[in-house]
């Protein structure tokens, strides 16, 4: 059985790598268009203004959390869409009835949002090369938390797209919730410059601690706890996991 799980599981994720390899004009250009519109405007324009952020040029500044930035939206984007255009195509019935465990599934739709999360983040990553010269002080630290965090928006996409009814109720979650969680997260600034309130409330934001992680990973400096980081970002992992694994068990969002 273990043999059988395993070429169930390869396939899906060969079958979600193709998916956004096949349409990589649609996939991965888009964010390395955006990305270079950012450094043009935030960093060439707006940053020879701004001067130095916690010892760096802001350029270099917001570098690792603009490549963070496209980590998210990309392993978000490929599961939540994935992931309802099997269901909305009725592929997903033929998915559930065949003898493999629900992680199996779960894992292998999760693994092809990681891929693209992670490509996507690191063609962003020598796009910034092109404009800055970015520091490596922590690579194990920059892979890690790449990894857990593309791991952790891969979930949140399956849910999303398990409790979407149409095409336009899974660009909600993405238009309301997770783009200004993500532009409210540092990726512009240091948390160092908010007033006291409004530094209390980033706190409340889980997408700071996931920049401030990758960020210390380039540059060095944080302000925050590495191991608390980390450990929320894990957490995060496995209440999105156990959450989705008990709609599966259930069938909620796969049956209608």
């Amino acid at each position: 059985m273990r043999a059988i799980y395993w070429v169930a599981f390869k396939t899906i994720v060969r079958k979600e790598i193709l998916r956004f390899l096949r349409i990589w004009v649609q996939t991965l250009i888009p964010p390395i268009i955006t990305m270079t519109l950012y450094f043009l405007i935030f960093g060439e324009l707006i940053g020879s203004r701004i001067g130095v952020m916690q010892g760096f040029n802001y350029m270099e500044f917001i570098a690792p959390g603009l490549i963070m930035m496209t980590v998210i939206t990309n392993s978000y984007s490929n599961t939540v869409s994935s992931f309802f255009s099997t269901k909305f195509q009725h592929n997903l019935e033929e998915i559930m009835v065949a003898p493999v465990p629900h992680q199996v599934v779960i894992m292998g739709f999760l693994i092809g949002g990681v891929c693209r999360g992670l490509i996507s983040g690191c063609l962003v990553a020598l796009v910034a090369m092109c404009f800055t010269n970015l520091h490596f002080e922590h690579p194990w630290i920059i892979i890690l938390t790449m990894l857990l965090t593309s791991m952790l928006f891969a979930l949140a996409g399956i849910l999303n797209a398990l409790f979407a009814k149409t095409f336009d109720e899974i660009s909600i979650i993405p238009t309301f919730v997770l783009t200004p969680l993500t532009y409210l997260g540092g990726v512009f600034y240091s948390l160092d410059l908010l007033p006291e309130f409004w530094r209390s409330v980033s706190a409340l934001n889980p997408i700071v601690y996931m920049i401030s992680a990758f960020r210390y990973g380039f540059l060095g400096v944080m302000n925050m706890d590495l191991i608390f980081c980390f450990s929320l970002i894990i957490g995060f992992i496995l209440v999105f996991y156990m959450i989705t694994y008990q709609l599966f068990v259930r069938g909620i969002g796969m049956r209608s």
